[in-house]
């Protein structure tokens, strides 16, 4: 029988690699749409955020997010700027071009995830909804002591 940590790691490497092959064809990879679909999300929000915060908001380390807005930027999907109160922090745009890209993604993402819940009633069905909230819990359980 397999442990509840061996499940989640096969669940996250299942779907890493169903995402990576269905975005393929629009040369993303999982972790560039990660950032470029919760970039996409906190501008429509309204923030205007920092690598720092978008690494906080995605659970990426924030040096990976650096290297990944540095090629989207050379790529023309993300502008990055200095922000004029700390020129230490540089803060993050989708351009026109990102948006194009990034809204197709998230569909074909929305597609993906449709079929993985499917055996749960789907994105909206009263066992994922109670999967997301026990997800939700383990992660922000810290586990430092």
């Amino acid at each position: 029988m397999s442990t509840p940590g061996h499940l989640i790691w096969r669940l996250s490497t299942k779907w890493r690699v169903a995402v990576d092959r269905a975005l393929a064809p629009a040369g993303l990879t999982h972790a560039q749409y990660v950032f470029l679909s919760s970039l996409f999300g906190l501008e429509r929000a309204g923030a205007n955020p920092s690598q720092r915060e978008l690494a906080d908001h995605t659970g990426l380390e924030a040096l990976y997010v650096s290297k990944l807005a540095r090629t989207l930027d050379a790529e023309g999907l993300v502008e990055r700027t200095r922000d004029p109160a700390d020129t230490r922090t540089v803060r993050l745009r989708l351009t026109t071009r990102g948006r194009e890209v990034t809204e197709p993604a998230i569909a074909t993402v929305a597609e993906l995830l449709d079929r993985l819940l499917a055996p749960l009633g789907g994105r909206r069905g009263e066992r994922t909804a109670a999967l997301t909230r026990e997800l939700t819990l383990l992660l922000d359980n810290p586990l430092e002591s």
